[in-house]
């Protein structure tokens, strides 16, 4: 195994003690992977890095690529270099595809980042909206999101899958966002099948971590008692 970097800008438990803002530029965040998701600054879309471009998934169902002089208070990004394989020819729900995953996987203790292409039956996905000052916590700000289900299209999973020891740093599991190869929707992923496809993986065996110098993040709540509920509600939620 050869060792390979990730590369992430602050923390999810930071956002989701509401610090949305931050000075990671775009352009600077892909000096340092060209494949990775995350969101904008004030939570104002998803975002999805592939091949090096960035694109903003809007709470409005507009996709658009992002300007390199926008910010991100949290992602993750690497340069995508498969190490294993896995085509899938029937179709798969997210769970039976991730039990799939787990087994191609060399030992749970590494980070992994997934890149999944095919031919979707239908995915769910929702998307956060821009929030406005004073910010509220996440699991408030996405409460009640529309969950929008898409059938029978070309797609892209983009997916980070951390170990639970990285709670509070990552969102330990699997995070994953859609765009359709048209570019034109997506979103962070609640559920999907596909049929028809491949999954490929690429290991990371270090994490390179940048803080925010904030206000905001100094005084931010980083370990509540209650961090992993926060997690399962904003990942998992649906409307």
């Amino acid at each position: 195994m050869n060792r390979h970097e990730f590369f992430q800008t602050s923390l999810i438990s930071s956002l989701l003690d509401g610090v949305y803002e931050d000075e990671m530029s775009i352009g600077e965040l892909l000096s340092h992977g060209s494949f990775g998701l995350g969101t904008f600054n004030a939570l104002d879309g998803e975002m999805v890095i592939l091949d090096g471009q960035c694109f903003q998934l809007k709470g409005d169902g507009t996709t658009r690529p992002a300007a390199m002089d926008q910010h991100t208070p949290y992602a993750t990004v690497t340069n995508f270099v498969p190490s294993n394989r896995l085509e899938i020819t029937q179709p798969l729900h997210r769970p039976d595809l991730s039990k799939l995953i787990d087994e191609l996987l060399p030992s749970a203790n590494y980070m992994y980042a997934l890149r999944i292409t095919g031919h979707v039956d239908w995915v769910e996905t929702r998307t956060v909206v821009q929030q406005s000052k004073p910010y509220r916590p996440m699991v408030e700000a996405t409460d009640g999101e529309q969950v929008v289900r898409e059938e029978d299209l070309d797609g892209v999973f983009v997916g980070f899958r951390t170990p639970v020891y990285q709670r509070g740093i990552s969102v330990p599991g699997c995070h994953v966002h859609f765009i359709d190869d048209t570019r034109t929707l997506g979103g962070h992923v609640v559920d999907f099948e596909i049929s028809d496809g491949a999954v490929e993986v690429c290991v990371g065996t270090d994490l390179r971590l940048r803080l925010p110098v904030s206000t905001e993040f100094e005084h931010a709540d980083l370990a509540p008692e209650d961090l992993a509920d926060q997690v399962a509600k904003t990942e998992h939620a649906q409307a």
